[in-house]
């Protein structure tokens, strides 16, 4: 059997190195091919072109090759109903459908499922208009929360400290900040406590904990500045204490699933549930429908199964016949390394040497957003470019070892935070 994996991010990197180590793989004849991939996945896949918005072309291309599993990095061409497409042409797919994604293509659809499964989260309102929006401020007290409802690369969210900041905020959002996404927005309550991401592995009626890990999210150290993409995370986290984690699976997983599925969209694939640890208990930010980045890539670091196994086992409905997903315990740490101007206008084409170096320290260099010039030399082709990721037995010496290992990557038209790990870090001390 042949993998399909789509995507060209870190996350993809991450899951295209973990998939080259299954078994199915290794069997003589087998391919990964990804598409579009990286340089880095190429080191893995057999790179191929093809368009995930042309469904047809995508499931041409799985017939003629016999790829017997597709794996769909992304949430764009899962929101777009991608694995809808391939299911319907019997191909295996590791994802959610259309309507299952919405957990992460509509942050008011999200909202809703909550209120009618019960689901712990912040108070809300949706709104469809500028003036609609700025009305339910009043229904809130600063800092306001204010979410661009539809899919915004891990940006459309703004903490406001003030009123007069939410208002200029939500000026943007419906003035095209966002493109679509920003049609409507989902003013919030705002959350106290401390932010942390839970994994699960779920066939619809099955489901499976994979792994814990916070990120942050801020580019600047000290969590300061604008959102971004991620700037780095660490995986497990323990903050997530087995009591916490059986909260969570029971309170807020167990029943997204089981609502979705009695209400005819059964979800197939990763749940990455976004969580706030309240002093009310765990409460849930928002899901994303597919792994996280950079979170996908310490969870990968750690996890010790054969992941195309556990991947088939949710696309062909047996996830229960599954053992529980094996993690090791050491402590993964990543290190985004962006390009200068990063978040809003990054500077593409800055040269990357040296990562044989950092790769020579032990840790793993994840392709973000490269590209090969035209004379070969590895350039930055993106906002997030590289994932300089390290173990160690504590978090301290996870991000020791991925500090070292960066220091080996010479790209100057770089930046990265020095910090990743630091409110752990300082909870042991």
């Amino acid at each position: 059997m042949n993998i399909l994996l789509l995507g060209s991010g870190g996350r993809e990197h991450a899951l295209a190195w973990k998939l080259a180590q299954s078994r199915v793989i290794a069997k003589e004849g087998r391919t990964l091919f990804a598409a579009p991939g990286n340089p880095g996945i190429a080191n893995h896949a057999e790179l191929v072109a093809l368009d995930v918005t042309d469904h047809a072309q995508v499931a041409h291309f799985c017939n003629e090759k016999s790829v017997g599993l597709v794996v769909i990095g992304p949430e764009a061409p899962l929101v777009d109903g991608l694995a809808d497409s391939l299911r319907a042409e019997g191909i295996a797919v590791f994802g959610p459908s259309r309507a299952a994604a919405q957990l992460e293509g509509s942050k008011g659809f999200t909202k809703d499922l909550c209120e009618r499964a019960n689901i712990p989260t912040a108070g809300y309102i949706r709104t469809t208009s500028l003036d609609e929006a700025i009305s339910a401020l009043s229904r809130f007290s600063a800092p306001y929360v204010l979410k661009a409802d539809g899919l915004a690369a891990g940006k459309g969210v703004v903490i406001a400290a003030d009123r007069e900041e939410a208002e200029a905020a939500l000026e943007d959002m419906f003035g095209g900040r966002f493109g679509a996404a920003g049609a409507e927005v989902v003013v919030e309550e705002f959350l106290e406590g401390e932010e942390a991401s839970f994994f699960a592995l779920t066939d619809g009626a099955s489901v499976m904990a994979f792994g814990t890990a916070q990120d942050h999210k801020r580019v600047g150290e000290g969590d300061t500045g604008p959102n971004t993409g991620g700037m780095g995370a660490y995986s497990p986290a323990p903050i997530l204490t087995p009591e916490i984690r059986a909260q969570v699976m029971q309170r807020i997983i167990a029943p997204t699933v089981k609502t979705l599925a009695d209400e005819g969209m059964p979800y197939s694939g990763v749940l990455y549930a976004g969580l706030m640890l309240t002093e009310e208990g765990p409460k849930l930010i928002e899901y994303n429908c597919r792994f996280g980045d950079p979170e996908c890539q310490v969870l990968m670091m750690r996890f010790q199964g054969d992941l195309a196994d556990y991947m088939l086992a949710c696309a062909e409905s047996r996830l229960g016949t599954m053992e529980r997903a094996d993690f090791a315990r050491e402590v993964a740490l990543t290190v985004v390394m962006a390009a200068k101007g990063y978040p809003d206008a990054p500077e593409k084409g800055g040269s990357i040497s040296g990562i044989g170096k950092a790769e020579a320290e032990g840790a793993k260099v994840f392709h973000a957003g490269t590209k090969r010039a035209e004379n070969g030399n590895l350039i930055a082709n993106g906002g997030r470019v590289l994932n300089v990721t390290s173990t160690g037995d504590n978090t301290a010496t996870a991000q020791h070892n991925a500090y070292q290992a960066v220091a080996k990557i010479d790209f100057p038209s770089g930046l990265y935070r020095r910090d990743i790990g630091w409110r752990e870090i300082a909870r042991k001390k």
